[in-house]
């Protein structure tokens, strides 16, 4: 019996041992599962930027202070062979830990006395790396066991690859990438066997490059290592020998730094994203030929532009079908000089546009049918409220074309032609075209919105111009439509972007364009199949027409310069005070964007667009492939007459009519008002009424006629215009509307007078106009008569400093008056 009890307390004893193991090997099994961190590698890395096809722009260095690029799963096969030959000869075969390395490791230390072999495999060395302890017999019995475990999780190339990219490779050098670049200034691809097994030896003493020290030792080591290559017959006898006879490394080289700005950009929106990626390298959109090409012309023109103290430039190439950027050289690059403020990013800088805004404004009023292509624009000493614009030159033409003042960047009548469109609408327009820094109300910009008046960024303006040369591209495609689709931001990489072009994902940053989620509507319940309203078509294509013959005044002579074996529609910008110059292009493949300036916003004499941005725009366009031009419309157009004289759609007292292509809504644009039926004699030289003329014995005659200040200025241009001519003598005047105005002053004018030689005030001239040539007109200052004029009607004035009011009043009675002021010396 107690036998038995014996031998069944034994067998309980036995049962609860062997529980008790169990759970011990349970939870051993437990830790040894879950000892792998999730992160092996937490440590900052630097940002990267590739082009398209994967070549370096431009990395920055660590926040740690380490050239660590990011994670690369994909490492060459030289570099495993030299590793696997150097590090751990049976990588592709053991478990983890190699058990034959360990013991002749330990032996040989035994023999020595001293430390002269580890017998760490390659998955040890990642997880000594990864956990960053010191070294000792327990820690690397620890990193024996977390080697085992990340065999499991692990694949032997994924192992790899995590040892290439956080291996130390001498001074604040981790990873191979980043050792390739500064130790050699290629990629790791493109090394040669005698440059990789050097880089392969270093993380097991990465204290052998140092300039001046440890040369030899870093030498033998190599050769050694070539020695196993060529023995175990992984390279020949010939790459043997040449590799042999190459040079060590030397001093670390600069990294590429093709895109400084980009490569900043990315990394301002990476950081403000917060968002959980290890990555911090992107595939970028640009060409890297390109890209070279560009900076090379940037910083050519910036040597000229420099010795009128002119110290930024600034380049944007996009392509128009997608929106890619091809091309992003936000400034010159000169970080050694702190005065040329080359860290500024003019791309994403807020920027007066000039008048590069005044051809959205014309293909608006086009899609609207307010306007036609030529029809005529009053260019006249304008006030509305306290604004008085001036033209470039300080001219007048009196009346334009609506395409030749976009063709020369006439501001009165863009002024004009906006005040009839109203601010408040065009604002909208170009927040819906992609204009996305017009933050505050309309009300604040008011009518300089078209000149300037206003911030934007170089990124929406080239993706507006994108936006619109798709948008033609795409008539076909969708019959005529303007879809949301068409307008968007432009972009630099694969990721996804938000409504603003801002990038909120680079998920998909290695991924081809067409797998892009691109942008929203600017109203965020919109599809970007839905079709827009703001402009057409018809519209856009006679925008490009005009902007191809771009003049500035002044300087008409000077764009002749600009000629390309290429059509290209472009438009310069100058803003006030001469501290922003800028020129787009547009093809319909590519817009090239251009800024030339100060980015402190000094201005400077002769920064104009046309003279200093315009050369290096066409400079780019010349390295680019020439294009086909735009296609005309094949959608959504009409043909309407058109009175040849006005440009406005014909009225029955039209004499001379064109049939012209329009949009569908310039069969709404306004009639003719310039031509009126008059009766003259059988002379035909003078006007008669039926009071002194038999009907029978008129000859009735259209006649084209403008109010009188745009005649005053119209006919001074254009010889051939006929004034209307006088009535015959008692024949009775029975003209009706306005017959004269007062050309100088404008109202409110503030005149200044210098003084002549002999130290007396100078005169002022006051001019008029009159419809009847005959006329007389009546000059008054400050209701005192001072004198009439007949014909020419030009008065010479002194008036003393101070506030004046002039009155004119012709022998019918119809009378002007103005209030002007006469500033005194120094005001």
């Amino acid at each position: 019996m107690k036998r038995f009890e014996i031998i069944l307390n034994n067998t309980r004893n036995l049962r609860r041992r062997t529980k008790i193991l169990l759970v011990l090997f349970l939870m051993l099994l437990i830790w040894f599962w879950f000892s792998l961190p999730k992160n092996l590698f937490n440590q900052p890395t630097s940002y990267v930027i590739e082009d398209a096809n994967g070549n370096l722009l431009g990395a920055s260095i660590a926040g740690d202070g380490q050239w660590r690029f990011p994670y690369d799963e994909n490492v060459p096969e030289k570099f495993v062979q030299c590793i696997v030959a150097f590090e751990d000869k049976r990588f592709f075969y053991h478990p983890g830990i190699d058990i034959l390395a360990m013991g002749r490791a330990i032996r040989q230390n035994l023999g020595s006395g001293r430390r002269v072999s580890g017998g760490s495999t390659i998955t040890m060395q990642v997880m000594r790396i990864s956990r960053n302890k010191e070294r000792n017999l327990w820690q690397k019995f620890v990193e024996s066991i977390l080697a085992v475990r990340m065999e499991i999780s692990y694949s032997k190339k994924e192992i790899l690859a995590l040892y290439a990219s956080n291996a130390p490779f001498g001074s604040n050098v981790v990873g191979l990438d980043a050792a390739s670049w500064r130790y050699f200034g290629r990629s790791p691809s493109q090394l040669s066997w005698g440059e990789m097994a050097a880089l392969a030896v270093l993380p097991n003493s990465p204290a052998l490059v140092h300039p001046g020290k440890n040369r030899d030792v870093l030498l033998k080591k190599r050769n050694q290592l070539l020695n196993k290559l060529f023995a175990s017959r992984k390279i020949d006898a010939i790459t043997y020998d040449l590799a042999m006879q190459e040079p060590l490394p030397g001093e670390p080289l600069p990294l590429p730094q093709l895109a400084p700005h980009l490569l900043q950009r990315f990394k301002d929106d990476f950081e403000k994203l917060k968002i959980d990626s290890r990555s911090t390298i992107v595939r970028t959109t640009i060409e890297i030929g390109l890209q070279k090409n560009v900076s090379q012309i940037v910083e050519q023109h910036h040597n000229f532009l420099k010795g009128n103290s002119i110290n930024n430039a600034c380049a944007l190439v996009l392509d128009v079908e997608t929106g890619k950027v091809l091309s992003y050289v936000g400034n010159i690059y000169h970080p050694e000089d702190p005065e040329m403020q080359s860290h500024v990013d003019i791309i994403k800088s807020l920027r007066s546009p000039g008048s590069t805004l005044k051809p959205l404004l014309y293909a608006s009023m086009l899609s609207d049918g307010m306007i036609l292509p030529r029809s005529l624009i009053p260019d006249i000493p304008t006030q509305i409220g306290g604004f008085r614009p001036r033209n470039f030159d300080m001219g007048y033409d009196g009346a334009v074309p609506a395409a030749r003042a976009l063709s020369r960047s006439l501001n009165i009548p863009a002024i004009r032609m906006l005040r009839d469109y109203k601010y408040s609408r065009f604002y909208d327009v170009l927040k819906r075209a992609g204009i996305s820094t017009l933050n505050r109300p309309a009300d604040t910009y008011g009518l300089s919105l078209v000149l300037g008046g206003c911030e934007v960024t170089m990124w929406d303006l080239a993706g507006a111009y994108a936006s619109m040369a798709r948008a033609l591209n795409h008539q076909h495609k969708n019959k005529g439509a303007i879809l949301q689709g068409d307008f968007h931001p432009p972009y630099y990489s694969n990721a996804t972007y938000n409504s603003k072009g801002e990038l909120s994902d680079f998920t998909n940053a290695f991924q081809e364009p067409q797998n892009v989620a691109l942008l929203k509507t600017v109203e965020k319940s919109a599809s970007k199949d839905q079709a827009l309203n703001f402009f057409d078509v018809t519209s856009i294509w006679y925008t490009f027409q005009a902007m191809e013959e771009v003049m500035r005044p002044g300087e008409e002579g000077l764009w002749q310069q600009f000629t390309s074996s290429q059509r290209i529609a472009w438009k310069t910008g100058t803003s006030f005070g001469f501290r922003d110059a800028w020129a787009i292009g547009v093809t319909p493949k590519y817009v090239v964007a251009v800024w030339v300036g100060n980015a402190d916003a000094e201005g400077r004499p002769g920064l104009i667009g046309v003279q200093a941005a315009a050369p290096l725009m066409f400079d780019i366009f010349r390295v680019l492939p020439s294009t086909k031009w735009f296609a005309e419309p094949d959608f959504n157009y009409s043909f309407v007459p058109v009175c040849r004289q006005s440009g406005y759609r014909a009225n029955v007292d039209c004499p001379d009519v064109d049939t012209l292509m329009v949009p569908q809504s310039g069969t709404r644009a306004p009639l003719c008002s310039y031509h009126k039926l008059i009766h003259l004699d059988a002379s035909g030289k003078l006007r008669v009424t039926e009071q002194c003329e038999s009907p029978s014995r008129m000859i009735h005659k259209s006649w084209f006629v403008l109010p009188p200040a745009m005649e005053w200025y119209y006919k001074q241009r254009h010889y051939d215009y006929q004034t209307l001519p006088p009535f015959k003598p008692n024949c009775g005047d029975v003209e009706t509307g306005r017959q004269m105005d007062l050309i100088y002053p404008e109202q409110d004018s503030r005149i200044y007078v210098p003084l002549e030689i002999s130290g007396e005030r100078g005169k002022t001239i006051f001019k008029a106009t009159h419809k009847n040539p005959s006329m007389k007109i009546f000059w008054h200052l400050d209701d005192e008569y001072i004198g009439s004029t007949t014909d020419f009607h030009q008065i010479a004035l002194s008036p003393t400093p101070g506030k004046h009011f002039i009155t004119i009043v012709d022998e019918s009675g119809e009378s002007i008056t103005r209030e002007f002021e006469i500033l005194e010396k120094g005001k």
